[in-house]
C-alpha cells in the first residue's frame, strides 16, 4: 500500500507513529479521537499503513497505543479499543485511553475493561493526560501530552511520499538500466559501433532521481541526529523503520547500474569522436605545415631602431593571432584524445597516440618559432629602448656639466654634487645594460640560422650584428667624454662644500657660545648656601669658561679655513664676513658676563666663610670673634654682595643682562640677609652673654 494511493485518508491524521518509545522500547501508536464520528474504515486503513511500516523485529517490541479520548464518546472510545483486537492483536502491549476533564460513568467503563481484558489479550488502562508520564517517559510523548517530543503529520506524510516515489522510481529504473546494461554486454561488435538513439535511453533522468536520493538521505540523518539530541526535529525514519537502510542500498544500486550505463554511452560515442578528431588533426597539420610555415619564412629582419621594431612587432602578432586560432583547435583536440587515451579500448592506443603525436610535434615546433621570433624581436625592442634611454641620459649628464657652478650655499652643492653622481651611476648602469641586452641579442642572431628553413640568413644577420655593435661603441666613447669632465666638477664641487661647510660650522659655533652666553645668564645664579657648595660652583663655573673658549676658539679655526679655501676657488664668502664680528661680539659678552659671575662667587665664599667661622659653636679663638672688625667686615662684604646682586651686566655696546629672573635674585639675597642675622645675632650674644643666661 503506497502513501499516495490513500491520501486524503492519511492527511485526517487518524493515527500516526510519532517516533516515540515506551520504556520497552516499543514504538508509541497514537490515535486521536475528535468530536466528529471516527471512519472506522479509514482508521483501519490508516492502522494497516501505519503498522506495515515498522520492521518484524521493531514490531516484536510491541506497541503502546495511546487513544485519545479527551473530544469523543465512551462508545467510540470502546469500538476503537475492540477494534485494535483485529488489526494489531499481537503487537499492541498496551493501551492507554486517556480520559475527559469530565470522565465517563466509573461503573461501566470499569466494568467493560474488566470484563473485555482476557479476550482483548492486551492491557486497558485510564488515566488523564497529566498522568501519563506514569507509563511513557515526557521525552517520549507529543506536545499534547504534556512531553516535549515534536511531531508534524504534514511534513512526516510529505517526507513519506518523497521517500514512496524515489523508492518506486529508483526501482524502475534500475530494471530499465540493468535491461539495457546487460543487453549492451551481449551485443556484438557492430552493435558497439552504432550511435546511441531514442530507445536507448531511460524513462526517468538517473541525475535526478540520484540527486533526490541523496537529499532524501540526507535529510533522514539529519533528522535523526537532531531528534537525537531531544531538539525541535522529530525522527520517525530512522533505521528502526527501515527508512534509511532501504535509500542507502536503492542508492548504492543505482550507482553501480548508472555507472556501468554511462560507460555503454561513452563506448557508442568513442568511435564517432575517434573519426571527428582524425579529420579536425589533419587540417591543423596541413595549415601549419603550409602557409603558416611560409609567413615565418619572410620575416628575419629585427630593426633599426625602436620604431622599426616595434612594426616588426606588431606585424608579427598578426602571424601570432592567425596561428592562436589554429593552436586553440589544437588544445581541444589534445584534451580530446586525451580523454579517448584514458577511456578507449586497447584497439584504439596505438591509433589515438600516433595522431596525438603527430598534432603535438607540429604545434610544438611551430610554436617554438614564433616563441624564437617574439624573443628576438622583444630582445631588440629592449636594446633600442636601452640605447635610447642610455642617449638621453648623457645629453642630459652633458647639459649639467656645460652649466657653470654658482655657489649658494653647502646643501645646494652637495645636492648637485649627489645629482651629479647619481646620474654618473645611472649611466653606468645604463651602460652595462646595453652591454647585456646587446650580447643576449648577437647570441639570439647566432642561433637563427637554426630555425631558417634552409634560407641563408648571413647577409641579414652581418646588418644586424654591425649595426648592434656600433650602438654600443658609440654609446661607450660619449660615456668617457663625460666621465672627464665628471671629474674635474667634482674636485671644484668639493671645494665648494667644505667651504660652505666650513661657514655653516663657523655659524654654528657662535651660535653655540651664544646658547652658553645664554645659560650662563639664566641658570648659573645660584651662590650656594655655604662656603663649600659656592667653591664647587666656582670650580664647575671656570670648567664652564673652558668649554666656551674651546668653542671660540674652534670657530676662529673655521673663519681661518675659509679664507684659504675662498682664496683657492678665487671667490668671496659671503659669510664670514660677518660671522667674525658676531663671533668676537658674542665671546666679549660671555668674558664680562663670566667675570661678573666670578667675583659673585668669590664675595660669597668670603662672606660664607667668615659667617661659618663666627657662626660656629666652639670657636678656637674667642677673642678674635670679640673683634668687631670681624663682624663689621662681614656686613660689610654682605651689603656689597646684596648690592652687587642687584647690578646687571653691562656690555660694550651699552646694552645690560640681569643673571637670572628677579625672583631667583630675590631668593638668593633672602639667604645672605638670614644669614647677615644670624651673624648680627651672634653679636648681640657676644656683647650681652648675661642675656642669653637670662634666657636660658
Amino acid at each position: 500500500m503506497e502513501a499516495s494511493v490513500i491520501l486524503p485518508i492519511l492527511k485526517k491524521k487518524l493515527a500516526f507513529l510519532s517516533g516515540g518509545k515506551d520504556r520497552r522500547s516499543g514504538l508509541i501508536l497514537t490515535i486521536p479521537l475528535c468530536l466528529e464520528q471516527t471512519n472506522m474504515d479509514e482508521l483501519s486503513v490508516t492502522l494497516d499503513y501505519l503498522l506495515s511500516i515498522p520492521s518484524e523485529k521493531c514490531k516484536a517490541r510491541g506497541f503502546t497505543v495511546i487513544v485519545d479520548g479527551r473530544k469523543s464518546q465512551w462508545n467510540v472510545v470502546k469500538t476503537v479499543v475492540v477494534m485494535l483486537q483485529n488489526v494489531v492483536p499481537a503487537e499492541v502491549s498496551l493501551v492507554c485511553v486517556v480520559k475527559p476533564d469530565e470522565f465517563w460513568d466509573k461503573k461501566v467503563t470499569h466494568f467493560c475493561f474488566w470484563k473485555e481484558k482476557d479476550r482483548l489479550g492486551f492491557e486497558v488502562i485510564l488515566v488523564s493526560a497529566n498522568k501519563l508520564t506514569r507509563y511513557i517517559e515526557p521525552c517520549q510523548l507529543t506536545e499534547d501530552f504534556g512531553g516535549s517530543l515534536t511531531y508534524d503529520h504534514m511534513d512526516w506524510l510529505n517526507k513519506r511520499l518523497v521517500f514512496e516515489k524515489f523508492t518506486k522510481e529508483s526501482t524502475s529504473l534500475l530494471d530499465e538500466l540493468a535491461l539495457i546494461n546487460n543487453g549492451s554486454d551481449k551485443g556484438n561488435q557492430q552493435e558497439k559501433e552504432r550511435s546511441v538513439d531514442l530507445n536507448f535511453l531511460p524513462s526517468v533522468d538517473p541525475e535526478t532521481v540520484l540527486q533526490t536520493g541523496h537529499e532524501l538521505l540526507s535529510e533522514l540523518q539529519q533528522r535523526r541526529f537532531n531528534g537525537s539530541d531531544g531538539g525541535v526535529s522529530w525522527s520517525p525514519m530512522d533505521d528502526e523503520l527501515l527508512a534509511q537502510p532501504q535509500v542507502m542500498k536503492l542508492l548504492d544500486s543505482l550507482r553501480e547500474q548508472y555507472t556501468r550505463y554511462q560507460e555503454v554511452c561513452r563506448q557508442r560515442s568513442k568511435r564517432t569522436q575517434l573519426e571527428e578528431i582524425q579529420q579536425k588533426v589533419m587540417q591543423v597539420v596541413n595549415w601549419l605545415e603550409g602557409p603558416g610555415s611560409e609567413q615565418l619564412r619572410a620575416q628575419w629582419g629585427i630593426g633599426d631602431s625602436i620604431r622599426a621594431s616595434q612594426a616588426l612587432q606588431q606585424k608579427h602578432e598578426e602571424i601570432e593571432s592567425q596561428h592562436s586560432e589554429w593552436f586553440a583547435v589544437y588544445v581541444e583536440l589534445n584534451q580530446q584524445i586525451a580523454a579517448l587515451l584514458n577511456a578507449g579500448d586497447e584497439e584504439d592506443l596505438v591509433e589515438l597516440k600516433s595522431l596525438q603525436q603527430q598534432l603535438s610535434d607540429v604545434c610544438y615546433r611551430q610554436a617554438s618559432q614564433l616563441e624564437f621570433r617574439q624573443n628576438l624581436l622583444q630582445a631588440a625592442l629592449e636594446f633600442h629602448g636601452v640605447a635610447q634611454d642610455l642617449s638621453q641620459q648623457l645629453d642630459g649628464l652633458l647639459g649639467m656639466l656645460c652649466v657653470d657652478v654658482a655657489p649658494a650655499d653647502g646643501a645646494s652643492i652637495q645636492q648637485t654634487l649627489k645629482l651629479l653622481e647619481e646620474k654618473l651611476k645611472s649611466v653606468d648602469v645604463g651602460l652595462q645594460g646595453l652591454r647585456e641586452k646587446g650580447q643576449g641579442l648577437l647570441d639570439q642572431i647566432s642561433n637563427q640560422a637554426s630555425w631558417a628553413y634552409g634560407k641563408d640568413v648571413t647577409i641579414e644577420n652581418k646588418e644586424n650584428v654591425d649595426h648592434i655593435q656600433g650602438v654600443m661603441e658609440d654609446m661607450q666613447l660619449r660615456k668617457q667624454r663625460c666621465e672627464d669632465m665628471v671629474d674635474v666638477r667634482r674636485l671644484k664641487m668639493l671645494q665648494m662644500v667644505q667651504l660652505f661647510k666650513c661657514e655653516e660650522d663657523a655659524a654654528q659655533a657662535v651660535e653655540w657660545l651664544s646658547e652658553l652666553l645664554d645659560a650662563l645668564l639664566k641658570t648659573h645664579i645660584r651662590l650656594g648656601d655655604d662656603a663649600q657648595e659656592t667653591k664647587v660652583l666656582l670650580e664647575k663655573h671656570r670648567k664652564f669658561v673652558d668649554v666656551a673658549q674651546s668653542t671660540y676658539d674652534y670657530g676662529r679655526q673655521l673663519l681661518q679655513a675659509t679664507v684659504v679655501l675662498c682664496q683657492s676657488l678665487r671667490c668671496t664668502s659671503r659669510s664670514s664676513g660677518d660671522t667674525l664680528p658676531r663671533l668676537n661680539r658674542v665671546w666679549k659678552q660671555f668674558t664680562i658676563a663670566s667675570e661678573e659671575r666670578v667675583h659673585r662667587l668669590e664675595m660669597a665664599i668670603a662672606f660664607h666663610s667668615n659667617a661659618e667661622k663666627i657662626l660656629q659653636d666652639c670657636p678656637e679663638e674667642p677673642e678674635a670673634i670679640n673683634d668687631e672688625e670681624q663682624f663689621d667686615e662681614i656686613e660689610a662684604v654682605g651689603k656689597s654682595l646684596l648690592d652687587r646682586l642687584t647690578v646687571p651686566v653691562v656690555y660694550p655696546d651699552g646694552t645690560e643682562q640681569y643673571f637670572g629672573s628677579p625672583s631667583d635674585m630675590a631668593s638668593t639675597a633672602e639667604h645672605i640677609r638670614d644669614r647677615m642675622k644670624l651673624v648680627n645675632l651672634k653679636r648681640q650674644q657676644l656683647r650681652h652673654p648675661e642675656m642669653v643666661t637670662t634666657e636660658s
